[in-house]
């Protein structure tokens, strides 16, 4: 018996599900972004579904579960394994988001090489044929006999398939390509990835294997216009850089196996992507000396400490309003930092324009990173360089206070690890480091406000 047919209206932005058609989506706000989907819907067999379904299953005391046998499979990138916690968890669905070109499919085909000395891989596609896949394997010098490669979009056939032949790990590349036959949709849709993507879940939990789904993403940074997917996957990665830059910086925004925010970065060259293992380093090198409006900030990325360099330049405004222009750094903290400065310090920025940029790609969230934010502003104001072996970490209140923050001894012991002689950091974090201080090359210049800051910093 055939099922009964309904159409919806479906917001391609966000979502939003309606029985009828309107021009401006009621959920997001966006115009003409309602599009009509038929659905079959059927009811044959859904009690003697759940019936069954409850007989299988029962509720386990806490205590009765057994997590001794768990395990996890290392990628053989030490990186890739930070970011999701410690490795590849069995039954679990990663989500590996990205630009276009960024390097998804190359980091996942790269793991493949050391997965498959002991797992059998099944990796379709559904944006490559078999000849481009193994050339690109050839490439990265991918030559597993455990590998399979499977060139197909329906999702149904990939799940027969999977059953069939019961590989130990998936990957779909990507999961805008696929098609769910029970669906009027058009591959790429909101509706289809949705579907797509909670077959894999379901799929992955009930075989205990794990799943890697790639996802593209779209302009304003969301996969397939909103961010349904991520509440349906047990992690989500995302890859962070510029596509004309070498380096890539993997980050976990998502995470039920590990910590979120994590961070591995990834130099892109012609043999895949390689390790960084000392990130900091590398986000230093070539910075300029005696130069004033740079400034070393050290923030938290997960459980790791990174030094970034962070560029500030004033300069006189040749428009009627000045112009503000952020790269790496929030620009309404920006704009907050520059009145705070202005209101509590006297520092004048009203007629000036005001460019700030983080080296490398790097994109920094953290509060901390607003003290050597104001203090490259400030340098570049007053034409003053800074130490070269001088860094600055601290949150600044509307008032103009420093304010303490969080893992203070990481940081300075990172500081100190790579050769920094003056540690500018708030006045109420000094006391926390008492114990550690005699084992330091390094001096810790607590402050209160930002003056004392910047008069602390300039050579």
């Amino acid at each position: 018996m055939a099922g009964k047919s309904k159409t919806l209206y479906i917001c391609s932005e966000c979502g939003f599900e309606s029985a009828k058609w309107y021009g401006k989506c009621p959920g997001c706000g966006q115009w003409n972004t309602m599009n009509e989907e038929i659905r079959e819907v059927s009811q044959k067999g859904t009690a003697t579904q759940r019936m069954l379904h409850r007989e299988m299953i029962r509720p386990f005391k806490i205590n009765e579960i057994d997590t001794t046998d768990e395990s996890r499979y290392h990628t053989g990138l030490k990186e890739f394994d930070r970011v999701l916690g410690g490795g590849i968890v069995k039954g679990s669905l990663v989500l590996l988001g990205g630009d276009p070109g960024i390097g998804k499919s190359t980091i996942l085909l790269q793991t493949c090489e050391y997965i498959g000395r002991q797992l059998k891989i099944l990796y379709v596609s559904g944006e490559e044929s078999r000849r481009q896949l193994k050339l690109r394997a050839s490439r990265l010098g991918v030559n597993s006999n455990n590998l399979y490669i499977m060139t197909e979009t329906d999702v149904e056939m990939i799940i027969e398939q999977i059953h069939s032949d019961k590989p130990e790990l998936v990957i779909i590349d990507s999961i805008q390509t696929m098609n769910h036959p029970g669906l009027s949709s058009s591959p790429g849709s909101i509706t289809q990835v949705r579907e797509c993507t909670n077959a894999f879940m379901h799929l992955a939990k009930s075989l205990d294997i794990p799943i890697l789904i790639i996802g593209h993403v779209n302009k304003d940074g969301a996969i397939a216009g909103p961010k349904v997917l991520e509440h349906i996957v047990d992690a989500v990665l995302y890859f962070e850089g510029d596509r004309q830059m070498s380096y890539r910086i993997l980050r976990a925004v998502k995470n039920r196996y590990g910590s979120t925010n994590e961070i591995g970065v990834f130099e892109m060259n012609e043999n895949g992507l390689q390790e960084v293992e000392n990130p900091s380093l590398m986000l230093l090198s070539g910075r300029p000396t005696k130069v004033p409006g740079t400034c070393v900030a050290c923030i938290m990325e997960g459980s790791r400490p990174i030094l970034a360099e962070v560029q500030g330049l004033a300069t006189s405004s040749g428009f009627g309003n000045p112009r503000r222009m952020s790269t790496g750094f929030d620009y309404n903290r920006m704009s907050l930092l520059l009145a705070v400065l202005e209101k509590r310090a006297g520092y004048f920025f009203s007629n000036l324009d005001a460019y700030l940029n983080v080296v490398g790609g790097l994109r920094l969230d953290e509060p901390a990173a607003d003290l050597a934010v104001a203090m490259a502003l400030v340098s570049s104001l007053k034409e003053i360089p800074i130490k070269d072996d001088a860094l600055a970490f601290g949150e600044i209140g509307l008032a103009g206070e420093i304010r303490s923050v969080n893992h203070v001894q990481a940081r300075v012991m990172e500081a100190d690890r790579l050769g920094f002689r003056h540690c500018i950091l708030p006045y109420h974090n000094v006391k926390a480091l008492s114990s550690i201080i005699p084992q330091l090359n390094i001096q810790l210049i607590g402050v209160r406000e930002l003056r004392e800051a910047f008069d602390a910093l300039i050579c």
